[in-house]
């Protein structure tokens, strides 16, 4: 049997060894582990997590660490997680602090840097298609192209914090698949008064 600890501490530790550019860019990564390795989420439940934790105040790679954590040893595998996620990271800065003038101006870490932007677009770019896959499948083509639009509207154009709008898509999806219920109750409801 495997021990939950362990994998917490491994998954976590790459996820913030790995993970650069902050937290949206280190989401990917952490979905790798926690859906694709180890299986502790499914699809669904991890884009649930994630728009519940995008709502949240702080930092939302810690968040997910949290939760995962949490949800597989409670309290002390939050904080098993978190402390893996965070704790590599905070040691190699207090290491690296010593030769951040060095590195600022240094034409090979600018280089690195920019070698690493591309991996991470289309990281973020696949998560994003394969939520975007899955929004279509449960709305509907002319819904769910709808709200991709309503979307970039409200976040691009009038920009309006991300937190409101998804608490504005989770009210709605509440409602809409009470709705949806509903519609389907009494379609059933017809089909059995005309037999």
């Amino acid at each position: 049997m495997k021990n939950p600890y362990t994998e917490l501490t491994i998954g976590m530790m790459r996820t913030g060894i790995l993970g650069f550019g902050g937290g949206p860019s280190v989401i990917p990564l952490i979905r790798h582990e926690a859906v694709s390795r180890y299986h502790w989420l499914d699809d669904d439940e991890f884009g649930d997590t994630l728009a519940i934790a995008n709502i949240l105040p702080g930092p939302i790679a810690t968040k997910m660490a949290a939760y995962l954590g949490y949800k597989l040893k409670g309290w002390p595998g939050a904080i098993v997680s978190v402390a893996a996620h965070v704790l590599p990271s905070c040691i190699a800065m207090v290491f690296l602090i010593a030769f951040i003038n060095v590195l600022s101006n240094s034409a090979m870490i600018s280089n690195m840097i920019a070698a690493v932007m591309p991996i991470v677009a289309v990281m973020l770019g696949q998560m994003a298609y394969e939520f975007g896959e899955k929004a279509v499948k449960g709305l509907g083509k002319v819904l769910g192209i709808t709200f991709f639009a309503i979307s970039f509207l409200l976040l691009q154009v009038i920009s309006l914090h991300p937190g409101i709008v998804i608490m504005m898509f989770l009210l709605y999806g509440a409602f809409h698949y009470k709705l949806k219920d509903r519609l389907k109750n009494k379609k059933t409801d017809r089909k059995e008064e005309s037999a």
